[in-house]
C-alpha cells in the first residue's frame, strides 16, 4: 500500500490541524478587549473574512465554505449576523452562544460534539467559557451568486473598534489605521444599520433556538442510513432533510442549508468499502483517527485534521485505531446522491 507523502497529488485537499494558518485580525472587533485573542481560519473558501490578507487554505468552490475559530478562555466574538445560515460544531471546549443585538435575547451553552445552526437576520455572539482553549468548526452556506455574503455587525461593535484603529469599508474590507494603512478616498466607510433596518432583525426565544441545536447525545438516538453497515459503521444526520436515496431520515435540524451535515461513527476495526460521490464531501475528524484509501494510496487523518474529497474520486474508509472514530461530514446540496460503490 502506497503512503501519500507531502508532495503527492492529494496534498492540496488535506489540512493538518497543526499546519493551518490563523488570522488574528480577520474582523473589525479583532482589537477590542475581550475579543483580541481570537484566531480565525479559512479552511475551504474565503468565508466572510474582512482582512484581505487572510490565508485561504483551499479555494476550490464547494457551494459552502468551511472555517474555524480558536479562542482562549473568556475570549468573545462580538454580535453579528450573516446572509446565510452559520453552523458551528464544537470540537474543543465549552462555548456560550448569545443572540439579539446586544446578546440579551437568550443564551445557550454548547459542549464538545454539539452543533448549532444560526439562522440569517439574527445577531449572534459566542464566548469560550471553558477552562482551556476552545476550537469551533464552522460551515457557511452560499447565496445564489456563489458567495456567503457579508457580515452585518451590531452597531456597538463599530464604536468599540474606532478606539483601536480598525475601520470597515462599505465593500467589506478592513483597514488598520494603527498599522499605517490609509483609508481609500474612493471607498465610503461602512455605515452601521439603524432604525427600521435594525428593527427588522429576528428575535428568537430560547425555545426557538433549541430547535437549531443538536446535542452530541441527541444525534445517536436517530435512525441511521447512508454509509451505515453491519460491520461497525453508522452514519447519522444532524442537518438536512430526509434523503430517500440513502434511506437517511431527516436530522434534528432539517431546514434547507444547501449542504448536509452528518456524523460518521466507526468502531475500531470498522471499514467502509470503496465508493464515490457526485458532490463535494468534507471529512473532519472530531475524535480518533481515520485511514482514507484512494487509487493514489492511503493516508491517516488524526483528530482535528480535514480532507475534502474531489467529486468522483473513489475512496474507502477504515478505523485502524483502538478508539472509536467520530467524523463530521459535510456534503454539498440539500439532497445529496447515494454513494456509488465499486
Amino acid at each position: 500500500m502506497t503512503l501519500i507523502s507531502d508532495t503527492d497529488d492529494l496534498k492540496p485537499f488535506i489540512l493538518r490541524r497543526n499546519e493551518i494558518i490563523p488570522c488574528k485580525t480577520a474582523f473589525i472587533d479583532a482589537r477590542t478587549p475581550g475579543s483580541d485573542q481570537k484566531e480565525n481560519y479559512c479552511l475551504i473558501g474565503a468565508g466572510v473574512a474582512e482582512n484581505p490578507e487572510q490565508v485561504v487554505h483551499i479555494n476550490t468552490p464547494h457551494g459552502f465554505d468551511v472555517g474555524a475559530a480558536r479562542q482562549p478562555k473568556g475570549c468573545k466574538n462580538s454580535h453579528h449576523s450573516h446572509d446565510t445560515d452559520e453552523v458551528f460544531v464544537v470540537h474543543q471546549g465549552q462555548w456560550k452562544f448569545t443572540w439579539g443585538e446586544d446578546g440579551s435575547d437568550g443564551e445557550t451553552v454548547l459542549n464538545s460534539g454539539d452543533t448549532i445552526s444560526i439562522p440569517t437576520q439574527l445577531f449572534r455572539g459566542f464566548e469560550n467559557v471553558g477552562d482551556d482553549n476552545g476550537f469551533l468548526l464552522s460551515v457557511l452556506g452560499h447565496l445564489p451568486d456563489g458567495t456567503p455574503g457579508h457580515v452585518t455587525w451590531a452597531p456597538y461593535v463599530f464604536e468599540e473598534a474606532k478606539q483601536y484603529g480598525l475601520v470597515l469599508l462599505q465593500d467589506g474590507r478592513l483597514i488598520d489605521t494603527h498599522a499605517g494603512q490609509p483609508i481609500p478616498d474612493d471607498q465610503p466607510l461602512y455605515v452601521p444599520i439603524s432604525g427600521e433596518e435594525l428593527e427588522a432583525f429576528s428575535r428568537l426565544t430560547l425555545e426557538d433556538m433549541s430547535k437549531n441545536v443538536c446535542r452530541n447525545a441527541e444525534f445517536v438516538t436517530e435512525n441511521t442510513g447512508g454509509l451505515s453497515n453491519d460491520h461497525g459503521a453508522q452514519e447519522f444526520s444532524v442537518i438536512g432533510d430526509q434523503t430517500d436515496s440513502e434511506c437517511m431520515p431527516a436530522g434534528k435540524i432539517s431546514r434547507p442549508h444547501n449542504f448536509q451535515l452528518r456524523r460518521l461513527i466507526l468502531d475500531p476495526g470498522a471499514s467502509i468499502p470503496k465508493h464515490k460521490r457526485q458532490e463535494h464531501e468534507v471529512i473532519f475528524v472530531h475524535r480518533g483517527s481515520l485511514v482514507v484509501t484512494t487509487d493514489s494510496g492511503s493516508f491517516t487523518l488524526g483528530t482535528g485534521d480535514l480532507f475534502t474529497c474531489p467529486i468522483g474520486l473513489p475512496r474507502s474508509f477504515a478505523n485502524e485505531g483502538s478508539e472509536t472514530a467520530d467524523i463530521v461530514v459535510v456534503r454539498g446540496g440539500d439532497n445529496p446522491s447515494a454513494a456509488l460503490f465499486s
